[in-house]
């Protein structure tokens, strides 16, 4: 080298530090793309992207490769500076020749490259890929090697490779990256998909009609009353049954009696002609589950039973559509009709109201593992019913009872939340009661 002008070694540890940089930088760019963009693009057809996913399929070898190639060119870029420096500086060169090249190589060959790759991954990268095809190729048996004695070191300490089911989100990260997308995505279409995923830990018994609450045909009824309860009914579907509701017949669909209904031609025979066998639903379902079972049953409608076949309630495939979508009918601003709001700023809230409905009509946090609806919150908490004016304390929210009437609570004023200190159990829920 000492027959190489200075101005040459210059020039060449020049290029051998901007080949550092770029080393660097590619790496960073690499290894911080979106995944799911980039995914994205190459199955649109985007050449680049579907070049450095293929690079990334391999990632141990990709590793390899930059940091053979980085190493190689700091290394050699270390020789020609420390031959610069003896030929000027003679041996006091080295030291000063360490000390700038230092420097040179973190703020040119690192810092800076890493920094411009953080702010343009997906522009670096896809130029980072389109040089390290051919290279992958060139070095292959080199960069195997290498990583067959890298991949034996790593036994030694038990680290094993990820694997494809490790890259997959789980859904409280997928709802992370969804609630990170404000901007992107629009308020209530992510409002949508986090409801989605709610629907696997929300269960048939959470969302269905109580079965005191079940409207239904009693077909032992005098003809004249079924006749009413059909033409008024403000359902499309109504239960069928004899005497009670235990004695279940099936359902009928009242848009396929439209025709009859017009013509006054519908009779008893006609009705129970048009019935459709029943569909029981196991109690404890998940929405997930039972809305797929309704799409292969090619059904609308089910009765949610115990494990002893008694009828707990009714579940409509609107009541799933409804907790991803919301209500159909009814203002997502506006409280439902049970959730009555006072100018004291109280609410009146009738007993049947489900806690879930509660939580995300007045944005509360009630809890919601135990009893499903306010009549069962006061219940389990007086272990009976108890008298109108009762006062108890829920969560912080300070209850009164306002009506009771057939073993049921009726309605009961809930004020807003009023957290003391003093009042707090050990399970965190607040229990002062006065009669």
């Amino acid at each position: 080298m000492n027959t190489i002008p200075i101005s040459v070694l210059v020039s060449i540890l020049v290029v051998l530090v901007l080949m550092s940089g770029f080393f660097s930088g590619s790496e960073t760019a690499l290894m911080s793309l979106n995944r799911y963009r980039l995914r994205h693009q190459a199955n649109n057809g985007h050449k680049a992207a579907q070049r450095t996913a293929r690079l990334l399929e391999n990632p141990d070898r990709l590793i390899s490769l930059i940091l053979l190639g980085n190493n190689f060119v700091n290394i050699l870029a270390s020789a020609i500076a420390t031959v610069i420096a003896l030929r000027l500086m003679g041996e006091a060169g080295i030291a000063v020749a360490t000390g700038l090249l230092t420097i040179i190589i973190l703020v040119f060959a690192e810092v800076t490259p890493k920094t411009f790759a953080t702010r343009r991954a997906e522009q670096f990268s896809f130029i980072a890929s389109a040089v390290y095809q051919p290279l992958m190729i060139f070095t292959y048996p080199l960069v195997a090697i290498i990583n067959w004695i890298s991949s034996k070191i790593l036994k030694l300490f038990n680290a094993h490779p990820i694997s494809s089911e490790d890259e997959h989100l789980s859904s409280e990260e997928l709802r992370t990256v969804l609630n990170e997308t404000a901007g992107m995505v629009p308020q209530r279409h992510r409002e949508m998909l986090l409801n989605i995923l709610d629907l696997g830990t929300v269960s048939v018994n959470d969302i269905m009609v109580p079965r005191n609450e079940i409207v239904g045909i009693d077909l032992e009824d005098p003809w004249d009353d079924v006749l009413s309860e059909i033409s008024n009914s403000p359902h499309s579907r109504l239960l069928v049954y004899k005497e009670n509701v235990d004695n279940v017949v099936g359902f009928i669909y009242l848009r396929k009696m439209l025709d009859a209904l017009r013509s006054g031609k519908i009779t008893r025979q006609y009705l129970e002609s048009v019935i459709r066998d029943p569909y029981f639903i196991p109690q404890g379902t998940t929405l997930t589950v039972q809305l797929l079972n309704f799409q292969r049953q090619n059904r609308r409608v089910g009765l949610v039973v115990d494990e002893y076949g008694d009828i707990q309630g009714m579940l409509t495939l609107e009541d799933i559509l409804e907790e991803i979508v919301g209500e159909f009918d009814n203002d997502p601003q506006i409280a439902p009709a049970e959730i009555r709001p006072q100018p004291d700023g109280s609410f009146i809230v009738d007993g049947t109201a489900q806690v879930r409905n509660l939580n995300k009509s007045l944005n509360w946090s009630l809890p919601s593992e135990g009893p499903k609806t306010l009549n069962g919150i006061v219940v389990e908490h007086f272990e009976n019913f108890p008298p109108k004016g009762a006062v108890f304390t829920f969560n912080g929210h300070p209850m009164t009872i306002l009506a009771v009437e057939d073993n049921r609570v009726q309605q009961v004023r809930i004020e807003p939340a009023r957290f003391d200190e003093t009042d707090e159990d050990a399970s965190g829920s607040r229990v002062v009661i006065s009669n």
